[in-house]
């Protein structure tokens, strides 16, 4: 069982497992060291020692040289001793080399059980170490199996599995076929790591364009984002360095060539490219594209925009089901709230003629009000005086009594304040024309807006 050639079949191992060989024969001098105890009792002083000379692993038993041997098990008298050693003295430890062919078939099984552990422990710890800093990183592997709507991925080292979450709806795979995934964990347990794959991760598109773009990888264009829908639509948002550059153009290639080859990988997955820009409003604007944008309005601090557009291009920034306003959200960050000129007329109409049935605001304090933001009285009772001051110049006193004015309206039951993009009925109206969207908006896109 322990041959003298060991040192070739751990270098063979370790090549073909990819196990440090100084970790098999750590595990192959603790396997002796069990063989040992099993057929020795566990009270012996057992020793093992690789030689790379011999290419062997020695077992050694060691003894204390005492006058009165009372354990033979640990104990060796002073005349044996000095057979061994001539000058040993009293209380040395003495070792003699075992016969490890003697150690009989138990302790041989039980050796070879600790070997396979290690070498599984090993190897588990072989295969988390090269996967963990790998994640986000794009990889092949053959489909083995399908075991409970999650596929099984051979990547040759090891197995990866692709669940059924992280798949493109409608994408099917058989044995035998290549896929290509992200690596997005890896999981460290008993029974192994178990390498998750995904291909809904936005970082795969991300990772393709790196690969079909060489201006992406060498820095030139960078990637600013990326918004899916997987199996439909996508939007990736790219930004130059040079201004010699189109990041679109980069993008987009000869005659289309570039995003095609990553199209084609995402099984026809459309893809919109757009330009970052700096500037929140105008990087909103270009993520709505191919919709024409009149005017945005911001509310930093619950970071949303009201963007305005001319009614012929509600249902195309709006998208079919919503999908084109839902990814330019997920895309910049901003939460976006899409309407018409026409009905935002007709909210600053209802707006300003709320604010002219409060009891001290004439026309033109309304229009001042309205263009400051403030369109019902219950924005005007929540102002502060400082707020007021700074429209139009109003005094303190005059500020506070407005504000107090818009209260006891609020409180009187005066007319309700002008519906917003997010009332019932807007949402009705919203639904009727996404569902309208021209067949302009569900062809694939490569926005060139700037």
């Amino acid at each position: 069982m322990f041959i003298a050639d060991i040192k070739r079949v751990v270098e063979q191992v370790s090549r073909d497992k990819g196990i440090d060989a100084e970790i098999l024969i750590r595990a192959l001098e603790e396997a002796l060291r069990s063989a040992a105890r099993k057929k020795f009792g566990s009270k012996v002083d057992i020793e093992a020692q690789y030689s790379p000379e011999t290419g062997e692993i020695e077992v050694f038993q060691f003894k204390e040289v005492v006058e009165t041997v009372t354990d033979p098990d640990l104990q060796i008298s002073m005349a044996e001793g000095r057979k061994l050693d001539p000058d040993c003295e009293m209380g040395d430890s003495l070792g003699t080399k075992m016969d490890t062919s003697t150690f009989g078939r138990i302790a041989a099984q039980s050796a070879k059980q600790v070997i396979i552990q290690k070498m599984k422990d090993a190897e588990r710890d072989a295969v988390y170490a090269s996967y963990i800093d790998r994640k986000g990183e794009v990889i092949n592997g053959i489909v083995q199996r399908v075991d409970r709507g999650g596929i099984i991925v051979n990547l040759g080292s090891t197995e990866a599995i692709l669940p059924a979450r992280e798949q493109i709806p409608k994408e099917a795979y058989r044995r035998g076929d290549r896929i290509r995934a992200i690596i997005l964990d890896v999981l460290y347990d008993t029974r192994g790591p178990q390498i998750v794959l995904s291909r809904t991760h936005p970082d795969l598109l991300i990772n393709l364009f790196k690969t079909e773009v060489p201006e992406i990888s060498e820095g030139i264009v960078e990637v600013k984002g990326a918004a899916r829908e997987p199996g439909s639509r996508a939007k990736f948002a790219v930004f130059s360095n040079d201004s010699d550059i189109d990041p679109v153009g980069a993008c987009v290639g000869m005659k289309g060539s570039r995003v095609q080859n990553v199209v084609q990988e995402l099984r026809g997955e459309k893809i919109d490219i757009v330009t970052w820009h700096m500037d929140s409003a105008r990087y909103v604007c270009n993520a709505l594209a191919p919709a024409e944008i009149s005017r945005v309005i911001i509310d930093e601090e619950n970071r949303s925009m009201e963007v305005i557009v001319p009614d012929e291009f509600l249902s195309v920034a709006i998208g079919k089901r919503g999908q084109n306003v839902r990814l330019a959200s997920k895309l910049t960050g901003w939460h976006l709230d899409v309407n018409s000129e026409s009905r935002y007329d007709e909210q600053l109409k209802q707006g300003h003629q709320s604010l002219m049935d409060v009891s001290g605001v004439d026309e033109a304090l309304a229009d001042a009000f309205v263009k400051q933001g403030l369109y019902s009285p219950e924005e005007l009772a929540e102002s502060t005086v400082d707020d007021l001051i700074e429209i139009r110049g109003l005094e303190a006193d005059r500020a506070a009594e407005l504000i107090d004015s818009a209260k006891r309206h609020i409180a009187e039951g005066s007319d309700q304040p002008p519906r917003t993009p997010t009332d019932p009925e807007e949402t009705d109206e919203t639904e009727k024309a996404s569902d309208s969207a021209s067949s302009e908006d569900d062809s694939p896109q490569e926005d060139h807006s700037s």
